[in-house]
């Protein structure tokens, strides 16, 4: 039987329903505000706005959501508090259903229908100007808002990428994302870029990294072609700058860009920029463009967190449309630890090595395929160098570290050594407590508890840990 056709072209898999009422579409705003408060706005934004009101399938309510991947994470995270919300403003539903609904769109002034992925593919990737002048770098279609895992390290950049691209005036000027390397920064400036063409596609947008920026400057110097270079930048009204910190000891470049970045924001013009540190971080950088970079929003991409990895990789996994076991996928998340690209590179092998072999994948052919990328992980950091940093930090002797003195000078800095020991190596909790003067596991959890308790009441302390793990990290 053919899958019935719905209003706005939707096609829902083999659900009977009726037309959303004027009062259900009221309900539902009311529930998306409930959950909201419930679970965050920024989760709420990332997971529930993109779902779409179906109607009533007698007391079942059903949503519609873009791709199977949300679909699945909704109904594990998220599906008992829209039931709780939807039973809470009306009394006749008993139950909430996620089904998959593919949404068309139509173009403007035409009666052509196509998808929203068709509409960013349609768009010319590599900017050019009215001669056909190369000004921009082209944009990947897989780095979009839509394929951007959200967790606790990325949300906040997430949601400053994401206003930032749908306002149609600079909400903060500069946005400046920064993180360590693999971490989702040229992700979400490929998102921006495609975000903005979709919502809107007569701002002229600029992206490309600091040092093609710098190539391009260069060649105008060499070409004295310095109007042009000029025109070009100072005529967009969005310009993107990747890992600018490229363009540190570059004195020349620097004053250039620092230039341009003023005659932007003067015409109240977007400007965004990503690097690996925060702009008062940034090592041969003038004063004056550490100080203009750090005026807007600084939004932080925190190492990932075990949840977040997994969730990368499911995610990976489903746009493949390859089914891998949860243990390997579980595995992978907890050895691999260093950037989401050595994540991804990773799952990519052992699918390459399945596909080519004829081997099914398990945990013993990850193991076999990932042998030497998992012998340099488990060899980057050691549990001894984290106790040397951590002593050297909080100034205390690393034979503190194995001692059972309890001074809250020493006791602490130990519980920070313990809880970063668990999030940035691969041991066991007995295996860490060996190294702590033979503690048993209680400790060693104890004190992962008690660090994530102060993390959350005391910023400065937080600071302290974070600034801790990115030494070590890098």
């Amino acid at each position: 039987m053919a899958q019935p056709q719905l209003a706005k072209g939707i096609v829902v898999d083999s659900v009977e329903r009726l037309a959303p009422t004027a009062m259900l579409n009221d309900q539902w705003n009311v529930v998306k505000e409930l959950v909201a408060a419930n679970i965050g706005s920024n989760h709420a934004k990332s997971w529930i706005e993109p779902l779409e009101l179906l109607g009533l399938d007698g007391m079942v309510l059903v949503l519609g959501s873009p791709n199977t991947f949300a679909k699945d994470w909704i109904e594990n995270h998220y599906l008992e508090s829209l039931t709780k919300a939807w039973k809470q403003v009306n009394m006749v539903i008993q139950d909430v259903k996620i089904v998959i609904s593919e949404t068309q769109v139509t173009v403007a002034n035409t009666n052509t229908v196509v998808s929203p992925i068709k509409v960013i593919e349609s768009f010319d990737s590599i900017e050019k100007d009215e001669s056909g002048r190369y000004t921009g770098a082209p944009l990947d279609n897989r780095f979009t808002f839509e394929n951007f895992v959200v967790g606790k390290p990325n949300e906040l950049a997430y949601a400053a990428a994401l206003r930032v691209a749908e306002s149609a005036k600079p909400q903060f000027n500069p946005l400046f994302l920064y993180g360590g390397v693999g971490l989702g920064k040229t992700h979400l400036m490929h998102a921006i870029a495609w975000k903005i063409r979709q919502c809107h596609p007569n701002r002229k947008v600029i992206y490309l990294s600091a040092e093609k920026f710098m190539y391009q400057f260069v060649r105008a110097l060499r070409y004295k072609d310095m109007v042009a270079f000029k025109d070009q930048f100072r005529a967009v009204d969005v310009l993107m700058i990747d890992d600018v910190q490229f363009i540190s000891g570059k004195d020349t470049t620097q004053e250039e860009f620092f230039h341009t970045f003023n005659a932007l924001v003067d015409k109240n013009h977007q400007v965004i920029v990503s690097a690996d540190k925060s702009p008062s971080d940034l090592e041969n950088m003038e004063e004056r463009l550490k100080s203009r970079l750090g005026w807007g929003l600084v939004a932080d991409i925190h190492p990932t967190t075990y949840e977040l990895r997994l969730g990368i990789l499911q995610a990976k996994a489903a746009a493949l449309n390859t089914i891998v076991p949860k243990e390997v996928l579980e595995f992978l998340a907890f050895k691999i630890t260093s950037n989401i690209r050595e994540l991804e590179g990773a799952l990519n092998r052992i699918l390459a090595h399945s596909s080519l072999v004829g081997r099914s994948i398990s945990l013993d052919t990850t193991q076999e395929v990932l042998r030497d990328l998992l012998r340099s992980n488990d060899q980057r950091l050691t549990v001894e160098e984290i106790q040397r940093k951590v002593a050297e930090y909080f100034n205390i002797k690393m034979s503190d570290m194995v001692s059972n003195r309890r001074m809250q000078n020493i006791a602490r800095p130990r519980q920070v050594a313990m809880y970063i020991a668990k999030q940035l190596t691969s041991k066991s909790l007995p295996e860490i407590g060996r190294k702590f003067g033979g503690r048993d596991h209680t400790t060693i959890l104890h004190a992962v508890r008690k660090v994530q308790e102060l993390c959350a009441e005391d910023f400065d302390f937080a600071n302290d840990v974070e600034i801790l793990k990115r030494s070590l990290q890098t």
